[in-house]
């Protein structure tokens, strides 16, 4: 039978490699895109409508890059194309966002930032799965964990670092990012770049006749188990139709509500999304009416509709444990100004003073996350994949709800143990669960569909938190962090309704699986 060839440990380290550098861009981007906001004179209470970019974008990017890339054969194979191009464009977007000198420029340069990040970073999910069996995927998405972690570290500290070890000042005198920030971007544009066309030229991928060998052979291995896509009945033009007319229509009347209350323009996003999701619906029903299913389009919807059992059960789960981390993301740095640094002026002292600490508290969560993903691999062996991540989600729960009952700042480092549990979890273990109940032919634009379930939580997180907060929280961001924590608590509560396929046949880092060692 037709077997992936197991990898060595350098081998596995050059393929995740890059991840360090996708890190640095992401750790930067979320540890300073409310700073340069909020440095450009916009209010606490409209930060999380300027992030939406980001989710939104990755929306749209992430299930056509994973299409287009499970279609690619080149000479740089299939993956490493849209993770060479996205790399260079994420760099250069970098080296925009913290020069912004309108609010209009830097809200693009993010735009541009998230596209570029999520058509790098898609693929080389995609890659783990083509390029290991099933006895190291584990181990391959643990390394990932932990290159994400570390490159994390490294962009969370940097303004913190600059100011404190090299004396670059972190208050800029004329207004807009301050030199720390700046200099901070320009040396993650360099570390991405570099750090992504060391796995881009380091590594190999195996030719799409290869991987649908390795298909078959699974198939017949697990007989019965894996959760293919084949055998899910395509969706009728009827459903297509129905469903469509009514999201479109649910869409329209929240819009017309919205405009009849007055509510926060925000929602319009909410009111978008479900339009465009009937729009989409109703368009494959009449290409699929004209015989015309053979496009990237309906291919794509119709993949959408016909995701394995496993898959949609971990959907739940990635929904709540991404609000979660949203909610983090977007309101930690003036939480932590405004209830522990009591400042809200961001030309103030105080107030930078506060930035930085939760740059280095995002640091340290990464830290964590960097040495959890060595541990993580040895509990889910223990205790199962489920238990185990579902442990690490509450952990993080549990650190972010630490947040309001901590005063002193320089102990809030304590809850981000948790945070860093949670997050190394996350990045790891919904993939390594999902890769085994996925056929090899779609493995990029399920991975990118996937990401539908990390954008639409954080969609919400923009176009409720805000208001939320708003209306019935005093405009407090801290207590934005207490609905994080609840839904990483929820999130955990769900992973127990995940199939796992691949459980039984699960086996610890490095050692072969009862299939391989039939085979050998």
């Amino acid at each position: 039978m037709a077997t992936r060839t197991r990898l060595s440990g350098f081998q596995i380290w050059n393929m995740c490699f890059g991840f360090f550098g996708i890190q640095i861009g992401f750790g930067l981007q979320n540890a300073n895109t409310s700073r340069i906001f909020q440095s450009l004179g916009v209010d606490v209470n409209h930060l999380a409508i300027l992030w939406i970019a980001a989710p939104a974008t990755g929306l749209l990017v992430q299930p056509i890059i994973g299409h287009l890339s499970d279609k690619t054969w080149g000479r740089l194979g299939r993956r490493r194309p849209y993770v060479f191009w996205g790399a260079v464009l994420t760099s250069a977007a970098l080296l925009v966002m913290p020069n912004a000198a309108a609010l209009w420029i830097a809200a693009a340069a993010l735009w541009v930032m998230d596209a570029s990040i999520n058509i790098t970073m898609e693929p080389f999910r995609a890659f783990v799965g083509d390029n290991l069996p099933d006895e190291q995927r584990a181990s391959g998405y643990a390394m990932q964990s932990f290159f994400i972690g570390a490159g994390a570290v490294l962009a969370s500290a940097l303004p913190w670092m600059l100011t404190h070890w090299f004396s670059v000042s972190n208050v800029a005198a004329d207004g807009g990012a301050p030199p720390s920030v700046r200099i901070a971007f320009y040396a993650g544009a360099t570390g991405l770049l570099l750090s992504v066309l060391w796995t881009v030229f380091t590594t190999r991928e195996y030719s799409p006749d290869q991987l649908a060998a390795f298909e078959a052979s699974e198939r017949a291995l697990r007989r019965g188990a894996f959760d293919a896509v084949a055998e899910v009945a395509a969706r009728t033009v009827r459903a297509y139709a129905v469903g469509g007319l009514a999201w479109a229509a649910a869409g329209l009347l929240l819009a017309a509500v919205i405009f009849a209350t007055r509510l926060e323009k925000e929602l319009y996003v909410l009111a978008g999304m479900a339009a465009l999701f009937g729009v989409a619906q109703l368009v494959a029903a009449l290409l699929r009416r004209a015989g015309r299913t053979g496009n990237g389009f309906s291919e794509v919807v119709e993949d959408l509709f016909r995701m394995p059992a496993t898959m949609k059960q971990l959907a739940v789960v990635q929904f709540f444990s991404w609000f979660g981390l949203f909610a983090m993301w977007i309101y930690t740095t003036p939480a932590v100004a405004a209830f522990h640094y009591h400042a809200t002026d961001t030309a103030s002292r105080a107030y930078n003073d506060g930035a930085d600490w939760v740059g280095v508290l995002f640091a340290i969560y990464n830290g964590v996350a960097a040495l959890a993903a060595l541990v993580i691999p040895s509990v889910a062996r223990a205790v199962g994949r489920k238990a185990c991540h579902a442990l690490c989600l509450g952990l993080g729960g549990l650190g972010l709800a630490a947040f309001p009952l901590i005063r002193e700042p320089a102990l809030l480092w304590i809850p981000m143990i948790g945070v860093g549990f949670a997050w190394s979890s996350i990045l790891s273990a919904p993939y390594s669960i999902l890769s085994g109940a996925l056929p090899a032919a779609k493995m990029g634009v399920y991975m990118g569909i996937f990401n539908i379930f990390i954008v639409i939580p954080q969609l919400l997180a923009a176009t409720l938190l805000g208001l939320l907060l708003k209306a019935f929280l005093g405009g407090q961001a801290i207590w934005a962090l207490g609905l994080g924590a609840a839904g990483m608590l929820v999130a955990a509560a769900c992973v127990f309704l995940v199939r796992d396929v691949g459980e039984p046949k699960a086996s610890p880092a490095g050692a072969r699986s009862p299939e391989a060692l039939s085979k050998a």
